[in-house]
């Protein structure tokens, strides 16, 4: 399934080409072997340690607009409700590889691949839908004319892959349907998951307004009970042939992240992700001298006794809530005792925030610029910032198209450098940018002396907010400035650099929400990083709703923080994030999900090579080619995988952070 409809909820949580060097790239570790401990963790029991029955209650941000996964509407909701009633021909492990599922298939690989590729799925004979009919090969016809991108009637957000097909027919043998690719295609796996009904498929009126109310039909472990304006109720299937569910009814709640600690006190969820603050809690609340579910991890990866993180603002809060909660009174301390129900599963999630870079115009529209930017930011303070205060491993991210878990790994990060303030000057310098002014002694706030740059623009705007929220500053929005960092600290501060008497002052955008503390604080640290090279920020925060549609959409920002849903389909997902925006009749620029405005025929050669490539291992190297020219034009710059962070019942087994893992959906049960 294409990642397109996690975009936009990702967003409001994530030119001339210079000689790339000779790279190897860092590699992961074994490509086969086991994930790590950061990859999931979802409390494990077997099927016999789990009771038959029972209702769990799990949030989410809102009930789905939508339960048709291909529809631009379509958001997590979708994703997790669909994974249970429809058939997934293709799951992912934890490590985000495609497994052949079982429950639908007895079989599903390429049998020619010239003169045109061919797949063959052997479906299994007992896999069918809730309505009594078997699936077959008229699903599959009805779903790929839906989605080909030929039939205007029918309102789809993406049609990548689908497009490739030439025709769909039954197989030689029973149970067996037949794919004829008109273009090879080397993410065929990612086609058909999840699979739909044809009654939904082949009626543009379903397939767009019918799927806003609920399924009627599904073949999975659950079937959709009801749909009301808050939660979505699943069943057991009674055709459901697999496994039998543990659970009698799985029930979907929306649930804002801000109410979400409160439902988890008074008893009304088992599961729900959660912000840092409610994880704090919930780890203060666990009894003193236990550890809580989920080993606490050292940047080894390795699980490790707990011990205080004293370097970031996170830890110390949590610190500081454990001994509010042990002295509190009454209330307070009933809510510490509700708390105690739960684990903090924690894993590195599938996705990465990255600091965006929009190249369309201004002083970043030069390469220069931009690699200028990136080589101030140190990426491995950012990611220990956010990552170590839970324990989870701290190495920043080195790939724009896989997750450090994913096979073909590489830290291509090198082809930008590394943080070095100098070399970053010299590229300036190189741009034209070179210190104005000459410093002029300032009292500070605190009453000390300090050094500030003579022009007088760059310190007006060099922490300026745009806030119009009313949010109002606070410690939590970020760390107080490491040893060495100018301005507050009352050290001396580079003086601004300058062009034709101009100072260099980057627009940095930021969403205000409280869902956005951690970004504010990863975004204070960047800018502060900035000011050692002369380059100022005014930082404007943004309510997330017109965060994407106001700013990042529409190009009105130099720099942004935001996040991307990894895939394990980089080939297909990967492509419209980074193509290289193409000019329209009108004269705009067709961006598709290129936000940065920054691409190269280069890279899309890349990329039309590796869908085309169906040597698995060929196509990964020319993944990993593009890749290495997306860090040298510098339009984004990979900083982290941010930490998934769910509270679960501590009496369910098989949930929990889930990471790249396909959840089974079916083994999620209560312990005896």
């Amino acid at each position: 399934m294409s990642i397109d409809k996690r975009r936009c909820a990702m967003l409001l949580a994530a030119g001339v080409l210079l000689p790339l060097p000779v790279l190897t790239g860092c590699s992961s570790s074994d490509d086969d072997g086991p994930p790590s401990p950061a990859a999931r963790d979802i409390a494990p029991a077997s099927r016999a340690q789990t009771s038959p029955g029972g209702t769990l209650h799990w949030a989410l941000d809102a009930r789905p607009a939508t339960f048709n996964a291909f529809q631009s509407s379509a958001d997590t909701g979708t994703e997790r409700i669909a994974g249970a009633v429809l058939p997934a021909l293709h799951t992912l492990d934890a490590r985000g590889r495609p497994q052949l599922n079982g429950d639908y298939l007895e079989s599903a690989e390429v049998v020619s691949r010239e003169p045109k590729q061919v797949v063959v799925y052997k479906l299994n004979p007992k896999a069918g839908w809730s309505d009594g009919r078997p699936l077959g090969v008229e699903d599959f016809a009805a779903q790929w004319k839906a989605l080909r991108g030929t039939e205007n009637a029918y309102w789809t957000a993406r049609n990548a892959g689908y497009d490739r097909i030439a025709r769909i027919q039954p197989g030689e043998k029973d149970h067996e349907v037949k794919v004829t690719f008109a273009k090879p295609y080397t993410d065929w796996r990612s086609l058909f998951t999840p699979l739909y009904p044809k009654s939904m498929m082949s009626n543009p009126a379903v397939f767009n307004a019918g799927a806003r109310k609920g399924l009627a039909v599904g073949s999975g472990p659950f079937m959709v009970r009801d749909v009301d304006d808050k939660n979505v109720t699943l069943v057991r299937n009674p055709r459901w042939w697999g496994d039998r569910a543990r659970l009698s009814r799985l029930v979907f709640e929306a649930v804002p992240a801000g109410k979400r600690a409160a439902a988890l006190i008074d008893g009304s969820l088992d599961m729900a992700e959660v912000d840092r603050s409610t994880a704090r809690r919930v780890q203060a609340a666990a009894p003193p001298g236990k550890r809580a579910a989920g080993a606490k991890l050292h940047p080894s990866g390795k699980a490790g006794a707990p011990k205080l993180e004293t370097h970031a603002q996170d830890a110390a809060d949590a610190a500081r809530a454990r001994a509010e909660a042990e002295k509190a009174p009454g209330a307070e301390r009933s809510e510490t005792v509700a708390l105690r129900r739960f684990s903090l599963r924690k894993a590195l999630d599938p996705a990465y925030t990255q600091l965006a870079i929009n190249g369309a115009k201004g002083p970043l529209a030069d390469e220069r610029v931009r690699r200028a930017v990136a080589r101030a930011i140190d990426r491995e303070a950012l990611a220990k910032l956010v990552l170590k205060p839970f324990g989870l491993p701290t190495e920043p991210l080195g790939n724009h198209l896989l997750m450090a878990e994913q096979k073909g790994y590489k830290d291509h990060s090198g082809a930008v450098g590394g943080p070095d303030a100098q070399a970053a000057q010299s590229l300036l310098a190189d741009a034209g940018w070179r210190p104005g002014g000459s410093p002029a002694r300032q009292k500070s706030v605190d009453g000390k002396t300090e050094e500030k740059t003579g022009d007088q623009a760059a310190d007006k705007t060099a922490d300026k907010s745009g806030d119009k929220t009313g949010d109002k500053a606070d410690k939590s929005a970020g760390p107080a400035p490491a040893a060495g960092d100018a301005g507050r600290s009352g050290r001396a501060r580079t003086a601004a650099v300058q062009k034709k008497g101009r100072p260099l002052v980057l627009r940095f955008v930021i969403p205000s929400d409280s869902g956005g503390a951690s970004l504010r604080g990863v975004g204070a640290r960047i800018g502060r990083m900035l000011d050692k090279i002369g380059v100022r920020t005014e930082i404007t925060r943004v309510k997330s709703d017109a965060f994407f549609k106001d700013h990042i959409a529409t190009g009105k920002y130099d720099l942004a923080l935001y996040s991307w849903p990894a895939s394990a389909y980089p080939a297909t997902d990967g492509r419209p994030i980074y193509a290289k925006p193409q000019p329209a009749a009108d004269g705009s620029l067709v961006v598709e999900q290129n936000y940065t405005r920054v691409g190269t025929d280069q890279i899309d050669q890349l990329f039309d090579q590796a869908l085309t490539e169906l040597d698995g291992g060929a196509s990964r190297s020319l993944v990993g080619r593009a890749d290495s020219r997306i860090w040298a034009a510098a339009g984004s710059i990979p900083l982290y995988q941010p930490p998934q962070l769910v509270a679960v019942r501590k009496t369910v087994g098989n949930a929990g952070a889930f990471g790249f893992a396909t959840p089974r959906y079916q083994d999620i049960g209560f312990r005896k």
